[in-house]
């Protein structure tokens, strides 16, 4: 009985809280989303178009891809000692091009073979970038 009760009385004092807080609803079609804002670096390069549209089916590709971006702007970051914004985040093209000559018409099989490969590169050049970064406020 006391725990029918107390659910009861939580139950009514979160009611307000929950109706505060639910999002206002209207008919209004209008796309009203703000640009995507980060921590760091919101000037960053847009990634190709076909990551976002990609079938969920081969999806795997596009993990691929940022993988291959990601891998190439540490090993950059490494070689020059810079981790300012246009060397942890530089153009699509390079990694792009990378990606079409030698995994687009991959199996998911080697993709998934390939991106184990991939973040083992990077992991191990995780702590050497992560202090860089650090020591340059853009981690």
């Amino acid at each position: 009985m006391h725990k029918t009760i107390l659910a009861a009385a939580v139950t009514l004092l979160a009611a307000p809280l929950a109706a505060q807080t639910s999002p206002q609803v209207t008919n209004d079609l209008t796309v009203t989303m703000s640009p995507q804002q980060y921590r760091i670096c919101n000037d960053r390069p847009t990634r190709p178009t076909w990551m976002d549209e990609v079938h969920p089916r081969e999806s795997y590709k596009a993990l691929t891809l940022m993988d291959l971006y990601e891998l190439r702007a540490w090993e950059q970051i490494v070689e020059t000692g810079s981790c300012g914004c246009d060397v942890r985040f530089p153009e699509w093209e390079d990694a792009s091009g990378e990606f079409d000559e030698i995994y687009l018409m991959a199996s998911a099989a080697e993709h998934t073979a390939a991106q184990r490969d991939i973040r083992q590169q990077r992991n191990d050049l995780r702590h050497a970038v992560q202090d860089l970064c650090e020591a340059q406020g853009n981690w």
